[in-house]
């Protein structure tokens, strides 16, 4: 019988360096989308998804994570004054949907070594990894939804999507046999091939979902590519232990790390947003200097 997920890792200690000056003293995580930073995104979702305890992996130079995530008496003071209720309970909702945790990567060795200082707060638990500058937006959340295929599979649960054939340098990638339409039985998992050499366009992104076995593997993995720890290579350790699934998930997914997926998906979501899309419409269209495609009319 397959154990509740109710803990999530949240790795945040990246250095952000394709979206240089914008994050040389503040995190990517934290840039914002529309009015809310990239990563309170991620939080929300856990929650969604019933998630109870979360454990932020930062790094030097990330205190504003905790800042965040903490109440704020100074600033609920100053709305206080202002009769501005409605905003502090806003506020407050951010730091009191779970019980929220930081610990530091020391050194930047990698996602699978960020991963692995989870270790002693994670135990013999399985538990969900979500990377904090990848936006999932779906109905319902996409990590429900994999939490929900755990419960029927137990084992590695790994979020997927196809990317275009000169994009799986990028991601690890990933082969298997189709189970269902959304699900595959992961065979083999090779971390950013050329493609060339990709035994698929299925890539792994940013929503994962481990037993506990995870944590041996990470230990026994040495440097890969970049000189870092990879996931993937640790993950690819636990064949023949742990079925692996590889899940299409339902919805939308945002990556923030590059300048131009930034932009749109800044742009996107203020389109979802009511108060916000026919002045945005307007702005965008007087800009082109003519109409925008039908489906954003």
């Amino acid at each position: 019988m397959s154990q509740k997920i109710s803990r999530a890792v949240i790795p945040a200690a990246g250095l952000g360096t394709r979206l240089l000056p914008a994050t040389k003293s503040q995190p990517k995580e934290m840039l914002p989308i529309v009015d809310r930073p990239a990563i309170q995104y991620v939080v929300e979702e856990a929650i969604s998804s019933g998630i109870e305890d979360i454990l932020i992996i930062t790094g030097r130079g990330k205190r504003s994570l905790e800042d965040h995530f903490d109440y704020s008496i100074e600033l609920e003071s100053v709305l206080a004054a202002k009769d501005a209720d409605h905003v502090i309970d806003a506020l407050r909702k951010i730091a009191e949907g779970a019980d929220i945790f930081f610990i530091r990567q020391k050194e930047p060795k990698g996602l699978g070594h960020a991963v692995n200082c989870a270790h002693k707060h994670i135990g013999k638990e399985p538990f969900a990894v979500m990377l904090g500058d990848d936006i999932f937006l779906s109905e319902p959340p996409a990590l429900q939804q994999m939490i929900e295929l755990y419960q029927r599979r137990p084992g590695v649960i790994i979020a997927i999507q196809e990317v275009p054939a000169d994009q799986t340098r990028l991601y690890g990638i990933v082969s298997g046999e189709a189970l269902t339409q959304d699900v595959f039985q992961v065979s083999d998992l090779i971390e950013k091939p050329d493609a060339d050499k990709a035994p698929s366009n299925l890539a792994i992104v940013g929503r994962y979902i481990f037993p506990p076995e995870i944590f041996q593997a990470l230990q026994q993995t040495t440097a890969g590519s970049g000189g870092e720890i990879q996931l993937t290579d640790a993950i690819r350790k636990l064949r023949g232990e742990v079925p692996i699934y590889g899940y299409r998930f339902l919805g939308k997914r945002y990556d923030i790390g590059s300048r131009l997926s930034y932009l749109t998906t800044n742009i996107e979501l203020a389109l979802q947003r009511p108060e916000l899309r026919d002045d945005l419409l307007v702005f965008l269209k007087d800009l082109i200097g003519e109409k925008l495609p039908t489906s954003l009319t």
